[in-house]
């Protein structure tokens, strides 16, 4: 199984635009092929994904927590093979994600990090966005990849609302966004100076996707 920086960052169950002509396009739903519905649906009630109820007749759909793209489980739309889909879910930590899965009884694999070297043990050392992996599967053999994501690529920020329960929920999204800023700052070896356009955007990522 092959990983790139490219793949992952481009196939997420998060809200995704494009302009073409002007036309604004989203990414919110996605078949996924499975051989049993029922079976399928258990899976994923299991992972306390949120079971649409405003979908068409027939049509099985659940979104991920935090997530705006859906997944519809598919058996007679779709000629793809049931067990042949790979998305990516983004985490911000992909350690807690795990633990929070296996705490639901789904068998995940052990972290792993992308190198120059290839596919390492372990999450990546500096902590690096995109880099840093685990990997479970449903019933039918269809894999989901955590990918732990802290500071986005450029140009990923769509915008949209933003707010916060509390005063220590804001002041947590401000830790982690001093996280990632270090994890950046250390990348470019330079002191930045943009800091507070940095702090603003990684707050508002995490809340409205890449």
């Amino acid at each position: 199984m092959e990983y790139t920086e490219a793949a992952m960052s481009t196939v997420d169950f998060t809200l995704a635009t494009a302009d073409a002509d002007g036309v604004k396009m989203r990414l919110e739903v996605v078949e996924i092929p499975v051989s049993d519905v029922a079976r399928a649906k258990e899976f994923y009630l299991r992972l306390g994904w949120r079971l649409d109820d405003n979908t068409p007749p027939g049509i099985t759909q659940f979104t991920p927590p935090g997530s705006a793209c859906s997944v519809q489980l598919d058996v007679e739309h779709t000629s793809a093979t049931p067990g042949s889909s790979k998305a990516f879910l983004i985490v911000t930590d992909a350690a807690a994600a795990r633990e929070s899965l296996v705490a639901d009884g789904v068998t995940v694999s052990e972290l792993f990090h992308l190198s120059e070297a290839g596919v390492a043990p372990g999450p990546h050392p500096e902590q690096r966005s995109y880099v840093t992996l685990a990997t479970f599967s449903d019933p039918d053999g269809n894999v989901w990849v955590l990918q732990q994501v802290t500071a986005r690529l450029p140009g990923r920020l769509a915008g949209g609302p933003t707010s916060f329960g509390s005063v220590a929920d804001l002041a947590d999204a401000l830790r982690r966004a001093s996280v990632a800023h270090g994890e950046h700052e250390k990348r470019t070896g330079i002191a930045d100076p943009d800091w507070p356009e940095f702090y603003a955007s990684h707050v508002v990522q995490e809340q409205t996707g890449p």
